[in-house]
């Protein structure tokens, strides 16, 4: 799959060099470590040549996108994945790598210059058996606690850290949105939802206004670099990990994706 590959989408999969690692850029590190991995690097090399190959050449082959950046998450080492996913940085051109490595426009964007009402992408994951159960994961798992400092109780910071990871290749699939800050969302807006204004700022939050999915995020970037050490087994079964979710949270299966956010509030002040 590499050889096919053109040298401005091998620079993706190669790491930048030794010397801006030992600066501390850990975007580099991370992907270090996945290249050294030989499974991480195959699955790697897959959605590459999905996302970025065949965008290159005029093609966005959204579906096939989307399902290698699924199977890089549901059967990758998930150390070297996350790391990969919330590698912090601290400048401009390691920010716009890690935003480009994981969802570049052919899996982030739609098919249009602007980004449409957070109601669609919304509206197609409702439908989705593949993204609908991975949505319910993450509102359950990531739903804020207030009697945590950081709006996120240690226990449920990896289970929101799967659950996010999770939406990665799904019709919600969010993305850094700038790259002087860790902040997420999804390529959407609300400012033509017309009188469903209120639910797709509901929804965009989710991701914008969340502070357990910050909590969650910064607490992974603080155990490094132990994380790159701390591997998970590769012979379990990660895609049921990943779609962990508390009892509650299976309860609510059947349920519409809006309807059910005014329930994961008040189970975060049980």
């Amino acid at each position: 799959m590499v050889c096919c590959l053109g040298p401005a989408l091998l620079l993706l999969l190669l790491p930048l060099g030794s010397v801006n690692s030992a600066g501390g850029n850990r975007c580099v590190d991370a992907a270090e470590a996945c290249t050294a991995n030989a499974l991480c690097q195959r699955l790697r090399s897959e959605y590459v040549a999905q996302c970025l190959g065949r965008a290159a050449q005029g093609r966005c082959p959204r579906a096939r996108c989307r399902r290698a950046l699924r199977r890089f998450f549901a059967r990758g080492p998930p150390a070297l994945t996350y790391a990969l996913l919330f590698c912090p940085c601290g400048g401009s051109a390691c920010a716009e790598r890690r935003r480009q490595t994981f969802v570049p426009s052919c899996a982030f964007s739609g098919p249009g210059p602007a980004p449409p009402s957070c109601l669609e992408p919304l509206g197609v994951c409702e439908r989705s058996r593949v993204c609908r159960p991975r949505l319910l994961a993450f509102q359950a798992s990531c739903a804020p606690a207030p009697s945590a400092p950081d709006g996120c109780l240690w226990d449920q910071r990896a289970r929101c850290v799967r659950a996010y990871a999770g939406l990665m290749g799904t019709a919600v699939t969010p993305n850094y949105v700038d790259n002087a800050s860790a902040r997420v969302a999804p390529w959407c807006h609300c400012g033509a939802s017309g009188n469903r204004r209120e639910d797709c700022e509901t929804f965009r939050g989710l991701f914008t206004r969340n502070p357990c999915l910050d909590g969650a995020i910064q607490a992974f970037a603080s155990r490094w670099p132990p994380v790159l050490l701390d591997q998970l087994n590769p012979q379990g079964n990660p895609e049921h990990s990943l779609l962990q979710v508390s009892s509650a949270g299976g309860a609510l299966e059947g349920h519409s994706l809006l309807s059910i956010l005014p329930v994961l509030a008040l189970l975060a002040l049980l």
